[in-house]
């Protein structure tokens, strides 16, 4: 079973996608299900995790609806508001949901870059730390350190990094993120994606040259039971098709792996995390 473990969709009207903007180009339009469906098919990807994009409760409502409805959609890692006093009846309310799989607050947009450790916050991570619950963390680099800190409190929570916590991959710079990242993985029950590199790359002339030092350390770190393959799409457009990124991580990946390895990384441990059951 091969699974997308990082993929989205937007429908504009809905008005709260707050970063999508019309200076994105092939971005502002709606993406939705019947988009993403021949390329799934050609890549003989069966499943996908579908990730939230806009800060809203009705996000997670207009993803939970389109998991009623489209069979490849094997969960959603939705938002609520992990501040609100209201947010342990919420959470009990959607996991009630066989299609929410996971949570995502957007840390990468917050201005405050220890918000993760605010009380009201820690207390709510402390729930799904009690419930068993995942965590995807879209962060930076320099977020890593509140998250190392986060792990410190909450060692047995089931974490995933997303897009390798966004390394400047166009740059061509490694430090300090690999040793940052490096902290993280020490943590046993945090798993990292490798999706979203090629637009962390120069969007016009990435190679795969350029991504395989980041893809390689996610590996080392991490090891293959621990990864999971995210497209990242339709946010990849930036820099690459759908075919392009999943080509590009086939290639960047260790040549050492086995098949096994590799379909734990192309699905495996997706199913695993999310616990996924079929539909």
């Amino acid at each position: 079973m091969r699974v997308d473990a990082h993929q989205h969709f937007w429908q504009i009207s809905r008005g709260d996608y707050g970063w999508l903007t019309p200076d994105l180009g092939v971005l502002y339009r709606d993406y939705l299900p019947g988009d993403l469906a021949p390329h799934l098919q050609e890549r003989q990807i069966q499943q996908t995790i579908l990730v939230q994009a806009a800060p809203t409760r009705e996000e997670t409502d207009f993803l939970l609806r389109l998991y009623e409805e489209t069979p490849f959609i094997a969960g959603v890692v939705g938002w609520l508001d992990m501040e609100s006093l209201s947010f342990p009846e919420e959470f009990a309310r959607y996991r009630e949901h066989p299609g929410f799989v996971g949570l995502r607050p957007m840390l990468q947009d917050l201005e405050d870059d220890r918000w993760i450790l605010r009380p009201q916050v820690m207390k709510h991570v402390e729930l799904l730390v009690q419930a068993d619950f995942p965590l995807d963390l879209l962060v930076f680099p320099r977020h890593l350190p509140y998250i190392k800190e986060l792990l410190q409190s909450f060692p047995s929570l089931r974490g995933v990094i997303d897009h390798a916590a966004k390394p400047p991959i166009a740059k061509g710079l490694l430090e300090p993120w690999k040793e940052l990242l490096a902290d993280i993985a020490a943590h046993e029950r945090i798993l990292c994606k490798l999706s979203g590199l090629v637009t962390e790359a120069d969007h016009q002339h990435w190679t795969v040259a350029d991504l395989a030092p980041y893809v390689q350390h996610v590996i080392e770190v991490f090891g293959a039971d621990r990864t999971l393959y995210g497209s990242d799409w339709p946010v990849c457009l930036l820099a690459g098709s759908y075919g392009e990124v999943f080509e590009a991580l086939q290639q960047a990946l260790p040549a050492a792996l086995t098949e096994a390895e590799r379909e734990a990384i192309f699905g495996g441990n997706a199913i695993r995390f999310y616990k996924l059951k079929g539909k």
